[in-house]
């Protein structure tokens, strides 16, 4: 069993750097994209943003680099959730491209739920969305990590 492809990409000419590999900051470019399409698929896309003023925000990120890319070549983002509560989500990321059976990269991000307005205030998530990133986080839950994560994140317990 392998984790829920979210996102695909080509590496774009202008993201490799001077040692001839993809930049670090793109890495981050590409999570981030990929954690738009984990908010689609959990129903936390624009028409959600739109009628509910809530968003995901990040709260922290972590890279772990594994494999040099090169140019041209294409990367597919895998997501696992590794933690949630009510208003939190923990997402590791697990990018992989067809020259290697293992990932180039792992990434987590931890986000939280959030209504916008005069201010920004953490919120509940919705029933069904939460039930959608349960969903989500019981299909991935047994897999074990495809490679090492970088330092731990974790929801505390308050």
């Amino acid at each position: 069993m392998q984790a829920l492809k979210i996102y695909s990409t080509a590496v774009e000419p202008e993201w490799i750097d001077y040692n001839g590999h993809l930049r670090d900051g793109y890495y981050g470019l590409v999570m981030s994209l990929a954690c738009d399409a984990l908010m689609d698929h959990l129903g936390l896309g624009e028409p959600y943003r739109r009628e509910t003023g809530c968003t995901l925000y990040t709260l922290e990120q972590h890279l772990h680099f594994l494999h040099e890319v090169k140019d041209s070549e294409r990367i597919d983002v895998r997501v696992r959730i590794l933690a949630a509560d009510r208003k939190r989500m923990h997402a590791a990321f697990d990018f992989y491209c067809a020259r290697y059976a293992d990932p180039v990269a792992t990434g987590e991000l931890m986000l939280l739920h959030v209504r916008q307005g005069e201010s920004v205030t953490s919120a509940p998530f919705p029933a069904p969305i939460l039930a959608a990133i349960e969903t989500l986080m019981a299909v991935t839950a047994a897999m074990d990590p495809p490679g090492p994560g970088s330092r731990r994140i974790e929801l505390r317990a308050r």
